[in-house]
């Protein structure tokens, strides 16, 4: 506001909004002994990726948003980055265990049925051991 008696007296400072960091200049930009956002996360990842009960999917999701969020403070989460390279390889060998397993027990169940259903007979040989059909079925 201006002072209709005195012009030239001092003006106030116009208004100017706070300055907000641009999406070039990292959002947490802390010390080198702050904590690194999504460490945490990523250690979870880490943890599930390995853990052998199936959880390997989990522990990949975790991981990358364990990335992203360290990425979009412009920090390393090397953490992270294992768990989702641990979590890959884990998850595709289990596949592959999967599938295997699944063709095994397909072959020895389509040889119980052809020997003891369409050759009619009375016993049957599943991995080196005969078994009687009866206690097959």
């Amino acid at each position: 506001m201006t002072d209709p008696n005195n012009p030239s007296a001092p003006q106030p400072p116009a208004y100017q909004p706070p300055a907000y960091p641009t999406s070039n200049e990292p959002a947490y930009n802390a010390g080198p002994g702050a904590p690194v956002p999504g460490k945490t996360l990523g250690i979870v990842a880490l943890v599930l990726a390995i853990v052998p009960v199936g959880l390997q999917l989990v522990g990949l999701i975790l991981g990358i948003v364990a990335l992203v969020q360290s990425r979009k403070a412009g920090r390393k989460n090397g953490v992270a980055v294992a768990a989702i390279i641990v979590s890959a390889i884990l998850l595709v060998l289990g596949i592959i265990a999967t599938i295997v397993a699944i063709s095994i027990f397909a072959t020895m169940g389509n040889d119980v049925y052809e020997a003891c259903v369409v050759q009619g007979s009375d016993t049957v040989q599943i991995w080196g051991q005969t078994v009687a059909c009866s206690e097959v079925r």
